[in-house]
């Protein structure tokens, strides 16, 4: 690789080489033209010799181009700042804080002055103590006044737990089976789960995704898939609590809702056209309706979110206008529609006010329910309460794209690198935010959606954390892709500070290709790891399970996630039928080597269970069934008390394993057309859980150890 392309590839963030997370760990050397791809998105031609010799000249005079930095993020002890300018001998700084105070500020200069022929560029440690949050910092330079975006964060992210050891659970909403809700779980199942938590001493509910998805094709259901991680599915608003709801409205729905509730899978394309069908009719008396407080909380509730609330309403409005004739997606919208700022914008908004208002109008509801189900969580005391998940990308056909494509990279999108389980890697197709748009923003659009999401929320899950790091993104056009990195300090210090302002944990969900060093340093910001029973094995994965005692303490912990066979499942080894149907094992070969290797599993989980004594006291392991011949009473009690054991401070127990659930909710690399995913209900109503008497002794289990 030339030299040059190597040097502007390294500057740019973009690896030129990396290693899989695969058994074999294989190591890549990326292609010149993936590398001049993304030097070409971020701005920078690379096509030939004299051009990447041109783009590093560029980059390398980015800095002296201008007096501040669009942004500065710095820790609290370390507010250092550097100013470019032909004469910096008298320089004035003010910060305005949050609450509108401007505070004068005295700094140092720290003596590593450098020059660019008749400019200097200066590094001032400002000496003056600011407390954590965004600042508005201006510079007066020899008379001139220029502006940037300060942030001061804490050393670590915010945490409530105190030492304490808790537990709870790791719950997908739309899962929840009520005899009251209408064939998906929503905010009142959400609320009526809390006060059940607090009765059996449960501390943390863990939540899928909640945020809104596209309005036009309810089938596809992926919650890491949305148009807008600002904002909520109104798929989870429980429609007999809209306070215009009628009553009458539901009378002709009966036999609807009964067949809804007792599908077995959750049915989209009848539950959210009728939902929305009900919705229109209440938004209609809300508009006739002379109720002044609720009026005026709308009002408020629309003001409070601004450009990103009226962007979303007014993307659904065209989307659903043009749905049937454009069949790719924004992109091939008419030129007028093709931004927020387009030319028939403005005439489309005052054609469709009552339609725009809608979107939002269900936007209102669905957070008010979800503040309802907040407020029964502070009143039972749950320490953690609701655990969120925020997803790594959002949709590329989505409002979140079309409202500042600029905030991500074109013509390609994230994904994964290959591994033991995807050969040829994961496309994920998720927009990947530009590094440097980001910054020059000041990080705005990442500081959004760590807010939102933060909302309601005592913890937040970051699924695939590496990204604050690094991501790996495709070229629609090649067949492989590379790792983008980003300002990796800059990244973590924000999510700190929005912890803090937001009183938030952090959870980083950290399995799949992580680079050398990167957990522990997630780890000294106070960020906590995920951790489950089939990863805390010895010899990579492969060996005896790691005792209770030897859990992580900086982690919260769970027998598995979504993405995983429940407990029967993989006892029986259900799921290896399942990959074997779907051609994820190749062949009859890898299909027999998997089933050996389960039966070794089986062993070895039997062994950790009996060496830590954690059978049920009535029902004493009986014999081995090492191959799947039966399965073992009580075995979800033990796993349960055995996690429950962990030295982790959060223990998150899943209702599928407690019930006994025999089937995947979501099987990776797979769309619905081919497997059921985000689709499963729990096999128990919410009303007779406390009932049940798997879920009693499972709850009987970890009382015991928590």
């Amino acid at each position: 690789m030339n030299t040059d392309l190597q040097k502007l590839a390294e500057k740019l963030g973009i690896a030129v080489e990396f290693s899989d997370a695969g058994l074999k760990h294989q190591d890549y050397k990326v292609s010149e033209d993936i590398i001049k791809f993304f030097a070409k998105t971020m701005g920078y031609n690379a096509d030939t010799a004299e051009a990447v010799a041109e783009s590093l000249q560029k980059l390398n005079e980015n800095r002296w181009q201008k007096t501040l930095n669009s942004v500065y993020v710095c820790n609290l002890h370390n507010i250092v700042i550097d100013v470019v300018s032909q004469n910096l001998s008298d320089i004035v700084l003010q910060a305005v804080a949050a609450d509108g105070k401007t505070i004068n500020l005295q700094y140092d200069y720290l003596g590593n002055c450098e020059y660019h022929g008749d400019l200097y560029k200066e590094s001032l440690r400002i000496s003056t103590p600011l407390a954590i949050g965004y600042y508005n910092l201006t510079a007066k330079v020899n008379g001139q006044t220029y502006h940037t975006t300060l942030a001061v964060c804490p050393d670590q992210c915010y945490n409530n737990l105190h030492n304490q050891k808790l537990w709870g659970y790791a719950l997908q909403l739309y899962s929840l089976k009520s005899r009251r809700n209408w064939g998906i779980g929503d905010f009142t199942d959400l609320k009526n789960f809390v006060g059940l938590c607090a009765d059996c001493g449960a501390n943390v509910i863990g939540l899928n995704p909640l945020n809104v998805l596209n309005h036009n094709y309810p089938e596809d259901a992926s919650p890491y898939s949305s148009i807008s991680r600002e904002f909520l599915n109104p798929i989870y608003i429980d429609v007999e609590e809209v306070p215009e709801f009628d009553p009458a409205d539901k009378e002709p729905l009966t036999n609807l809702l009964n067949e809804l509730r007792s599908s077995e899978l959750i049915e989209y394309s009848k539950i959210y056209p009728l939902k929305v069908k009900m919705l229109e009719k209440c938004f209609a008396r809300f508009k006739q309706s002379k109720d002044q407080k609720r009026h005026r909380e709308f009002a408020d509730f629309c003001s409070a979110f601004g450009t990103s609330l009226d962007n979303l309403a007014i993307f659904q409005s065209i989307y659903d206008e043009h749905v049937h004739h454009s069949f790719d997606g924004w992109k091939n919208w008419p030129a007028e529609y093709s931004a927020p700022s387009a030319s028939g914008i403005k005439d489309f908004v005052l054609g469709h006010k009552d339609k725009i208002e809608f979107f939002k109008f269900m936007q209102f509801e669905a957070a008010r329910q979800f503040s309802l189900a907040k407020s029964e969580v502070d009143k039972r005391g749950l320490t953690i309460g609701f655990y969120r998940d925020l997803a790594v990308g959002v949709g590329r056909d989505s409002a979140e794209y079309w409202s500042n494509p600029e905030f991500f990279m074109q013509d390609c999108g994230a994904g994964a690198p290959p591994d033991a389980f995807f050969p040829g890697g994961q496309r994920w197709n998720l927009g990947a935010f530009h590094p440097q748009n980001l910054s020059e923003c000041a990080y705005k659009p990442f500081r959004n959606i760590l807010r939102a999401n933060m909302q309601n929320a005592g913890a937040l899950r970051m699924d695939h954390v590496m990204s604050l790091m690094r991501l790996y993104v495709i070229p629609d056009n090649l067949d492989s892709g590379t790792y983008i990195y980003y300002n990796f300090d800059d990244m973590l210090n924000i999510v700190a500070l929005e912890s803090w302002l937001n009183k938030c944990m952090v959870v980083g969900e950290s399995i799949g290709n992580v680079p050398e060093g990167f957990v522990e340093k997630i780890n000294a910001k106070g960020i906590y790891a995920l951790s489950i029973l089939w990863a805390e094995r010895n010899d990579m994965g492969w060996g005896s399970f790691r005792s209770p005692e030897e859990y992580p303490t900086n982690a919260f912990t769970s027998v598995g996630t979504h993405d995983i066979a429940p407990l029967k499942m993989w006892w029986f080894g259900y799921d290896i039928e399942l990959n074997y149907a779907m051609g994820m094992l190749k062949n009859d070969e890898e299909r027999a080597l998997s089933y050996h290797k389960r039966e070794t599993d089986r062993a070895y989980l039997l062994k950790a269970l009996d060496q830590a004594q954690v059978w049920p006291e009535d029902r004493p392991r009986s014999g081995d069934y090492i191959y799947g011949e039966k399965y073992p009473e009580g075995i979800e009690e033990a796993v349960m008390r055995y996690m429950s054991r962990s030295a982790s401070p959060v223990f998150l127990a899943q209702l599928e394993d407690m019930l006994h659930v025999e089937k995947m909710q979501n099987l990776p690399g797979t769309d619905h057309d081919k497997h059921p995913n985000w689709r499963r209900k729990i096999p128990v109503n919410l009303e007779d859980l406390s009932q049940d008497i798997a879920y009693i002794r499972c709850i009987g289990a970890i009382k015991k150890e928590r």
